[in-house]
């Protein structure tokens, strides 16, 4: 069965039926280029027919067709039902795509592909290869869906997952060695941010004179902590025009710009609010550029003195396990400084699904460590949950770790 338009359809394996075949595996190879196999659900398909993704609502045209015979490739004149064929050069087809015709796009259930289990961010061994890097892991992407990359822009890293440690260990290799790039894994680098858990209030100020015209911009603010969640809120408090209405915008972007570099360990601050209540200005000096280096000097120096804490990202674990095995996946998760939110059994009977929430942190190849303690019979899914404070001794190594990195240009 497929779907064509919004409608389930029923397809016939027989010769005269429309064509339709989906395609299952694609792998790029010298000098050809990438190779598209496919089995035959429906209808014949012959070299040079005009063809359509439906998947994709593209054209392409079948050049010469193919089976493979062990690792050699026979060309024949057609295909049908039931067999396995490949193509060269389809050019927006990739794996899991239906190929069709254009008056029957019927689209075919793809294979349904395991889920990511393990993640590591991915860099190129020599410096500058990045772009290189990059097009190889989308072209490795075609050819195993399971092998996943996405870009980071928090920590700025690639991140590659796939099925397991030794499935990217092997996909690594695959780089190296079918197109020419080295790459190293490395642990992901963790978004954490900062925040205030106290009221403070400070002064901003900001004079320079070198000859000819100065700057001059003065702000007083109070700094507050927020509702975790807010983000950031500005508030103008300021009466009687001791700052000109024009030169506000500019305090409110001086003191996001210091948030965005934070004030333990170069994370962005979330969760507190800026009341900006007096200030002073020059009618000769005073700039836009004036005032927002007043505003981001007044934050820095008003934060230090708010109590900052680290905040690290926590996601909620659902991990369905086999009772026998239950005590130590529940002591891993503690291990793990993670909080169990609550237990229900197994829809089948036959475990127990986990619900807890655990630092990103600790998470880093759980996958693994909880098919080695539930003997390969432990599941888990994964998703976004919130920030929360850090405890003040990790915290403290994960400042310390950090400026140790800066410092080393990491």
């Amino acid at each position: 069965r497929g779907a064509e338009g919004d409608r389930a359809v029923e397809i016939h394996a027989v010769d005269d039926a429309p064509f339709s075949a989906l395609v299952f595996k694609t792998q790029s190879e010298p000098h050809v280029g990438d190779v598209s196999f496919f089995r035959i659900f429906s209808g014949t398909v012959t070299s040079g027919q005009e063809l359509f993704n439906a998947t994709r609502g593209a054209p392409e045209k079948a050049g010469h067709l193919a089976v493979a015979v062990g690792r050699e490739r026979v060309e024949v004149p057609r295909l049908h039902p039931g067999d396995i064929g490949c193509v060269a050069k389809l050019r927006d087809t990739h794996t899991n795509d239906t190929l069709a015709t254009r008056e029957h796009p019927v689209r075919l259930p793809g294979v349904a592909f395991p889920p990511a289990v393990v993640a590591y961010a991915v860099h190129p061994a020599v410096r500058g290869e990045e772009e290189k890097l990059h097009a190889a892991l989308q072209r490795l992407h075609d050819e195993d869906p399971t092998v996943e990359t996405r870009y980071d822009p928090e920590t700025r890293e690639t991140i590659v997952s796939g099925l397991g440690e030794r499935h990217l260990e092997v996909a690594m290799a695959r780089l190296r060695r079918k197109y020419g790039v080295r790459a190293e894994l490395r642990r992901p680098r963790v978004a954490y941010r900062e925040t205030v858990t106290a009221l403070g209030t400070g002064q901003g100020r900001h004079k320079k004179q070198s000859g000819g015209r100065g700057q001059f911009g003065d702000c007083w603010v109070r700094v507050r902590p927020g509702v975790r969640g807010a983000g950031y809120r500005f508030v103008d408090r300021v009466v009687g025009g001791a700052i000109p209405s024009k030169y506000i915008p500019a305090v409110d972007r001086g003191v996001q710009e210091a948030a965005a570099r934070g004030v333990l360990a170069g994370y962005p601050m979330v969760d507190f609010e800026v009341e900006l209540y007096d200030g002073s200005y020059h009618a000769v000096d005073s700039s836009e550029m004036a005032f927002k280096l007043a505003g981001s000097l007044a934050f820095r120096t008003v934060a230090q003195k708010c109590r900052p804490v680290l905040l690290e990202p926590l996601d909620e674990i659902e991990v369905t396990t086999p009772d026998q095995y239950l005590g130590d996946v529940l002591g891993d998760i503690s291990a793990r400084r993670g909080h169990i939110l609550g237990t229900r059994p197994a829809p089948d009977g036959r475990g127990t699904i986990v619900r807890a929430s655990v630092p990103q942190a600790e998470l880093h190849l759980y996958a693994t460590q909880l098919y080695s303690l539930t003997h390969g019979r432990g599941q888990v899914t994964r998703q976004f949950r919130g920030y929360e404070p850090m405890p003040a001794d990790a915290a403290q190594r994960v400042i310390e770790e950090t400026q140790r990195a800066r410092a080393a240009g990491a």
